[in-house]
């Protein structure tokens, strides 16, 4: 029984109720003016819906606040009308709304109504021109009647109150095209996170990995010129690393941010020289103009470059190091190897080795990292178009 009763504690059941009053207030006006005419209001909704955008918009608005108050996803559409089938879609909105609103504002009043002459016919009084209830003579069996209209109003606007809530996610719901908007947008979203996500581990990854090799570097070596040159490059790269953390953090912050900021590979000689002071021996050859890359495509690159040579200090420490960058006509190749070492990782092991194939992979391109002939190598290439 109380289940049966909850819609009463809900107050989107009054909401919903509200909504459906609204247009019987207007076809209330015009009866006024014109009752030989109920159907002029309908025949009115028919060119507003189809010439006017903005009514989708401004229906889809109402609907949300009102048939689905505090949901996040309401499955209903706020945006004026795009194409002619969502003009139409509105148009049958609008028009199904009419005819329930005019259903619910008769029930509304003629119900109510119904039940108090059955109670006064059940006390002994007639009552007085009622088309919906031909009562001669009184008797208190009506009594038993009188709260069967109650019992049929309230079922009648709970289920009127789901059937245009169900009936405004058909037909003001998204259309097929701003469906394919907000998965482009979701999809935008987790790229978004996951490029951040990336970003953090590759920047402040290569951070740590270089302040854990100068420091113990510095230890050994036991000299204080070595010592000296080995905190001054731990500071320049920490110094880098914050400034990295505090761009991520601001697009966190601040969503529409350009990513112009970045850095990319023309910006490739402050992670050679990094990994040169951690005491790799870094030979470098970059051919062709890497100003001319596509933004996406260097920024992603750099990021690449940079993961390479966090983890030949991580794993295989100062070795000697061969990175090739070649930009041409259709594609930027990069490479880096160094002699093979037992600690180095399998080629399929690693969050970033992974983030390498991944970045690769996500503008088109294609990654290999693993052994080969001898060596330690990651081999990336990425078209430019």
């Amino acid at each position: 029984m109380a289940r049966i009763l909850r819609p009463l504690l809900r107050g989107t059941t009054y909401t919903r109720l509200l909504h459906l009053w609204v247009p019987m207030l207007i076809v209330s006006v015009w009866l006024f003016i014109d009752m030989s005419k109920p159907w002029v209001p309908a025949l009115v909704l028919v060119p507003l819906g189809l010439l006017v955008p903005g009514v989708r918009k401004g229906e889809g608005v109402q609907a949300q606040l009102l048939l689905t108050p505090g949901e996040e996803d309401s499955g209903i559409s706020t945006t004026p009308s795009a194409t002619w089938r969502d003009r139409f879609r509105t148009v049958l909105w609008l028009e199904a709304r009419m005819g329930l609103s005019v259903a619910v504002g008769f029930a509304t009043v003629w119900l109510p109504v119904l039940t108090v002459d059955l109670t006064g016919a059940a006390l002994g009084r007639v009552p007085d021109d009622n088309p919906l209830l031909p009562i001669s003579e009184p008797h208190w069996a009506y009594a038993l009647l009188a709260p069967l209209p109650l019992i049929a109003l309230y079922a009648l606007v709970v289920g009127l109150g789901e059937l245009v809530t169900a009936l405004a996610r058909r037909l003001l719901g998204p259309s097929p095209a701003e469906r394919l908007a907000a998965l482009e947008e979701r999809t935008e979203h987790l790229l978004e996170r996951t490029r951040i996500a990336r970003e953090l581990h590759d920047s402040i990854g290569h951070a740590l990995t270089v302040a854990v090799v100068q420091a113990g570097a510095a230890r050994a070596a036991g000299d204080p010129a070595f010592t000296e040159r080995a905190l001054d490059a731990i500071e320049e790269t920490g110094r880098a690393a914050l400034e990295d953390l505090e761009r991520v953090l601001g697009i966190l912050r601040e969503s529409e941010r350009p990513v112009s900021s970045r850095p990319t590979l023309t910006d490739a000689d402050r992670l050679l020289e990094s990994a040169r002071a951690s005491g790799a021996k870094v030979d470098a050859d970059l051919a062709g103009p890497l100003e001319t890359v596509p933004g996406p495509v260097s920024r992603e690159g750099y990021r690449i470059l940079q993961e390479s040579l966090t983890n030949v200090l991580r794993h295989a420490g100062s070795v000697p190091v061969r990175v090739r960058i070649e930009v041409a006509d259709d594609s930027l190749a990069l490479e880096v190897r160094n002699p093979l070492t037992a600690d180095i990782p399998g080629p399929g092991r690693g969050s970033g080795l992974r983030g390498i194939r991944e970045r690769a992979a996500l503008l088109g391109g294609r990654a290999h990292t693993g052994p080969h002939e001898g060596d330690w190598q990651v081999h990336v290439e990425l078209p430019l178009s």
